[in-house]
């Protein structure tokens, strides 16, 4: 595949080779996405290195630990104090075992009685235990608030963010930017880790901003975007993943892929930054002569899926709207919606 150019007002654009498979990978991978979802037996894709390697899903919420996280935001209580904070919490470990120990030291993860040392005690254990207590998924540095353990510092910034109202000033904020700018001022969350836990906390009822209102692009996405575009003209990053959420259909259109997107909701900014990271992954092995940013020329985690695993109907924020089909009722794949599918199951709030 040769260089191609696209006009943008009067700049223009030049993509390489890994363009097109950004598209076919955002393509390939929401096709996975509902293809497990409605039930339908695997292999779900013959595409060998989706088949071999694990990536995330397309829509970032759809993803099974935010799929968690969406469900801890709704199923508690939803004061701006409480809400904060388990959002706050379940992101900053971004681990289901770690939230489930949590849960354990006292039913439930409530700010008005949470107990940090026993906390504390609970974390100490799995790390005893061998058990990982943080995701690999995002590189966590310790916040410096003079504790030996650097859960028990993460335990010590939720409380400071509480002292300093940090649910009370987001309730106030006027755009998802205002927002990030004052998780930018939390002790050691730097602009990606801002950014991400500001898209969890607008998936709550805390807030309710347009999430193609603001994006900042992570290491991984500018990466993805050196190895996608040989020019880009003078456009920032983000002004880069705007123009991918603005064009999508016309690239979708344009390489004949027949896309369905996430029940009508399409590509927002901050699935397209991810994809621009996953698309970073993929290329190290479709197009292993594209270099980006960094060394890395291996895609370290491998995909397996759960033998009998069984469908579950994905949840998703209420205020999206989005109408969920039912499991008995697989759609024809083949089907390019830009729309609802047929037959739905109305999305509830637990």
């Amino acid at each position: 595949m040769r260089e191609q150019t696209f006009a943008v007002g009067s700049r223009t654009l030049t993509t390489s080779p890994v363009f097109d498979s950004y598209w076919r990978l955002a393509h390939e991978r929401q096709h996975i996405f509902l293809s497990r979802t409605e039930g339908l037996p695997g292999p779900w894709t013959s595409d060998p290195i989706l088949r071999d390697y694990r990536f995330t899903n397309a829509y970032r919420a759809a993803d099974r630990v935010s799929q968690r996280l969406v469900r801890v935001a709704y199923e508690g209580p939803q004061d701006p104090e409480d809400l904060f904070f388990r959002v706050m919490i379940f992101r900053i470990f971004n681990r289901i075992s770690t939230w489930e120990a949590l849960e354990r030291v006292s039913g439930s993860v409530s700010w008005q009685d949470f107990d940090f040392r026993a906390a504390s005690r609970a974390l100490h254990t799995l790390m005893g235990s061998n058990e990982r207590v943080y995701s690999a998924a995002y590189i966590m540095p310790s916040p410096q608030f003079g504790a030996d353990r650097k859960h028990d510092n993460h335990l010590l910034l939720l409380e400071w963010m509480m002292k300093h109202d940090f649910p009370g000033r987001i309730r106030q904020a006027e755009s998802l930017q205002d927002v990030y700018l004052l998780l930018r001022t939390a002790p050691s969350l730097g602009p990606f880790l801002a950014f991400q836990m500001t898209i969890d906390l607008n998936y709550s009822s805390l807030l309710d901003f347009d999430e193609n209102d603001f994006v900042v692009a992570g290491p991984g996405a500018l990466s993805g975007i050196r190895k996608c575009f040989t020019d880009v003209d003078g456009f920032s990053a983000e002004d880069t993943i705007r123009w991918m959420v603005d064009t999508q259909w016309d690239h979708f259109d344009r390489l004949e892929l027949p896309y369905r997107n996430l029940y009508g909701r399409d590509l927002k900014l901050i699935d397209c930054q991810n994809l621009f990271c996953e698309t970073d992954k993929y290329a190290r092995v479709k197009h292993p002569d594209i270099h980006g940013i960094g060394s890395r020329t291996k895609i370290k985690q491998h995909f397996s899926a759960l033998v009998g695993e069984t469908p579950v109907t994905p949840f998703f924020p209420p205020k999206w709207g989005l109408e969920i089909p039912a499991l008995d009722a697989p759609s024809d794949s083949n089907e390019n919606s830009r729309g609802p599918l047929p037959r739905v199951l109305h999305h509830q709030a637990a």
